[in-house]
C-alpha cells in the first residue's frame, strides 16, 4: 500500500491552499489560489462574502487534484486551518445574513451593554476598565445589534470563519477550541464557552445557542459531506480532525513544542509564540490561546499590522518596484531585498516603533506609530530596513516578556511566516535577537501543524511529541553576527525601548483632540 497523506486546508487572509503531507513532514503537493482579503464598505471596514472563502477553498482543492490526480486515493485525513478572528452570521436554515466581518475591522459600537456596578466595579479596581471597554466597543456582536438590529434578530448562528467553513466541509456546526480567538465568551484557560456565570456573557449580546460545538485538536469534527467533496473534489467520508487556528498551527508546524523555543511569525500579523503546558498569560489578564494540540497553550506577543507594513510600504512608496517587478514576473517584495542591501544595519539611526494599529493592552487603545531619526541622509530605502528592523525589535521586546512570565529562557528561535523566506530578514532577526534564527524545512508551516493533528488522529503517530520529532526540522539556520549584534542591542535598549514610555503621553493627546483611534 502506498504511504498515507494528510491533506491540509490553510484559508489565510492572503490566499486558500490546500496541501498534502507525508508521514515524514514533506510537502508533497500544493495548490494555491491567491484572494482578495477583505472589502471596505466604509471607512474602518473589512468585509468578504463568506461564500467567497468556500469557493476559492474549493477551487484550490480542485487544482490539486487536477496536477496531482494520482495523490488522491492516498489521503487519510482533512484538517483545516484559517485566519483568526474573523466572524460569520447565519439565519436559522444555516445561510450567510451578511458579509463576514474580517478580523482587520476597525468599527466598534458606542453603546455597548451596561454592566451592573457589582460586577464593573471589581474590574475597574483592578484597572482594567479600559481593557473591559475595548473588549465591549470591539465586538463584533455588539455593534452588529446596535448598528444592524433586524440582521442581528436574525442571527441563528454566529460563527469564526473556522467554524463556517467546518459547516460546510461536514454539515455540523463545530469547531476547533484552538480556533476560538476574538471578542467572544470563551474561556481560554479551560479551553471551553465560558460558564454562564462569567461576566462576559453580561459584556456581549450572544447566546449559548448561537454558538458552535467545539471539538479539541486531534479529535473528529465530522466527515466530508456528499455536497462538499462535489465542491472540493475531497472523497466524501474521510474523517475532518480539528487543528486550530492559522498561528496556532503555525507554532506546531514550527516545532514550537516547549517554552524554551520561541516561534516568531512574519506574516500580516506578526507574533511572538511560546507553546507551554502551563497556562501563562502573556500579560496579565490577556489570555493565553489554546495550542494546536490538547492541554496546551499559546503564549502570545502580536503586532497586529506586522508584514502588512510591507504592504503599506509597497503601496505608498514602491511604484518603481511594482513596475519592474511585473516587467520581470516576479513579486514585488523579491526586489526589496536591495533596499537592505544599500542600507547599513541600524539604518543610520532611523528608528520605527511599528504601532500601525492600535492595541488593547501592550501597546494601549492610544498607540500610534512612530518614526524617528529622520536626517538629510535617509532614502525610502533607510525606510524599509527601518520596518523590518522596527517588527523584529517590537517581537524582541515580546520574547523578553514571555521569558518573565514563562520563567524560561527562550534558547532556540524558530522563524515562520512570508517574511521568513528572505534570507536577509532573517540575517536582521538573528542580528537583533542575538541568537540563531532557525527556518523551519517548509514554509508552510500553519499547514504542516494541520498535518501533524491528522498523523496522530490516524494513529501514524502515538502522540505529539512523537509526530513533532518525526515531522519537523530545522532547515537552514543564520547566526548573528557579533560585528552588528552589539549595534542593534544598542539601539533596541537605548532608543527603541524608550519610544513609547516617552510617546505614550503624546499619543494620548492625539487621541483626545482627533478622535483617532476611537474610544
Amino acid at each position: 500500500m502506498d504511504a498515507p497523506l494528510f491533506l491540509a486546508l490553510d484559508q489565510g487572509t492572503q490566499s486558500a491552499r490546500a496541501m498534502l503531507f507525508d508521514v515524514k513532514g514533506e510537502l508533497v503537493a500544493k495548490s494555491q489560489r491567491q484572494i482578495e482579503p477583505y472589502i471596505s464598505p466604509a471607512p474602518g471596514a473589512a468585509e468578504q462574502d463568506a461564500d467567497y472563502f468556500w469557493e476559492e477553498l474549493g477551487q484550490a482543492c480542485q487544482g490539486l487534484w487536477l496536477d496531482f490526480p494520482d495523490l488522491k486515493e492516498r489521503v487519510i485525513g482533512v484538517s483545516l486551518t484559517t485566519q483568526r478572528a474573523s466572524v460569520v452570521c447565519l439565519d436559522a436554515r444555516k445561510k450567510p445574513l451578511r458579509p463576514a466581518i474580517i478580523w482587520l475591522d476597525q468599527r466598534r459600537t458606542a453603546s455597548p451593554p451596561r454592566l451592573p456596578l457589582w460586577l464593573s466595579a471589581p474590574v475597574k479596581f483592578l484597572g482594567q476598565g479600559e481593557t473591559l471597554h475595548q473588549f465591549q466597543a470591539k465586538a463584533e456582536c455588539n455593534w452588529l445589534a446596535e448598528d444592524e438590529p433586524q440582521l442581528w434578530a436574525k442571527t441563528a448562528h454566529f460563527l469564526l470563519l473556522s467554524g463556517y467553513l467546518t459547516y460546510r466541509l461536514t454539515g455540523e456546526l463545530r469547531d476547533c477550541t484552538a480556533s476560538q480567538v476574538g471578542y467572544i465568551p470563551y474561556d481560554y484557560k479551560r479551553c471551553r464557552w465560558a460558564p454562564v456565570h462569567d461576566l462576559k456573557w453580561k459584556a456581549l449580546r450572544l447566546k449559548p445557542e448561537q454558538l458552535p460545538e467545539l471539538i479539541s485538536p486531534g479529535e473528529t469534527l465530522g466527515v466530508i459531506s456528499a455536497a462538499a467533496s462535489r465542491h472540493t473534489g475531497i472523497p466524501q467520508g474521510l474523517p475532518v480532525i480539528a487543528s486550530g487556528a492559522d498561528k496556532a498551527c503555525e507554532v506546531l508546524g514550527a516545532g514550537a513544542f516547549a517554552p524554551q523555543i520561541g516561534n516568531l511569525s512574519y506574516g500580516t500579523t506578526a507574533t511572538f509564540n511560546t507553546c507551554n503546558a502551563r497556562y501563562v498569560e502573556p500579560i496579565p489578564f490577556v489570555p493565553a490561546y489554546g495550542a494546536a494540540a490538547p492541554g496546551r497553550y499559546n503564549s502570545e506577543i502580536i503586532v497586529q499590522r506586522g508584514y502588512w507594513m510591507v504592504n503599506w510600504f509597497k503601496r505608498e512608496f514602491a511604484r518603481e518596484e511594482i513596475d519592474r517587478a511585473e516587467q520581470l514576473g516576479v513579486a514585488p517584495e523579491t526586489l526589496f531585498e536591495e533596499f537592505l542591501e544599500q542600507t547599513p544595519p541600524g539604518a543610520m539611526g532611523l528608528t520605527l516603533q511599528p504601532f500601525w494599529n492600535p492595541g488593547v493592552r501592550i501597546p494601549g487603545p492610544e498607540a500610534k506609530g512612530a518614526i524617528v531619526g529622520f536626517g538629510d541622509v535617509h532614502t525610502r530605502a533607510h525606510l524599509y530596513r527601518a520596518i523590518i528592523e522596527g517588527i523584529a525589535y517590537a517581537l524582541r521586546e515580546g520574547k523578553e516578556r514571555l521569558e518573565k512570565r514563562n520563567g524560561v529562557k527562550i534558547t532556540h528561535l524558530k522563524v515562520s511566516g512570508g517574511g521568513s523566506q528572505s534570507d536577509a530578514i532573517m540575517q536582521v532577526t538573528a542580528d537583533i535577537f542575538g541568537l540563531p534564527a532557525e527556518r523551519p524545512h517548509t514554509s508552510e508551516t500553519s499547514g504542516l501543524g494541520a498535518a501533524i493533528n491528522i498523523a496522530v488522529a490516524m494513529k501514524v503517530y502515538p502522540d505529539y511529541e512523537a509526530a513533532v520529532e518525526g515531522m519537523t526540522r530545522t532547515g537552514k539556520v543564520f547566526l548573528p553576527r557579533k560585528e552588528f549584534s552589539p549595534l542593534y542591542d544598542k539601539l533596541y535598549r537605548q532608543v527603541y525601548k524608550q519610544l513609547y514610555p516617552r510617546l505614550a503621553p503624546l499619543y494620548r493627546s492625539i487621541r483626545h483632540i482627533t478622535g483617532y483611534p476611537a474610544r
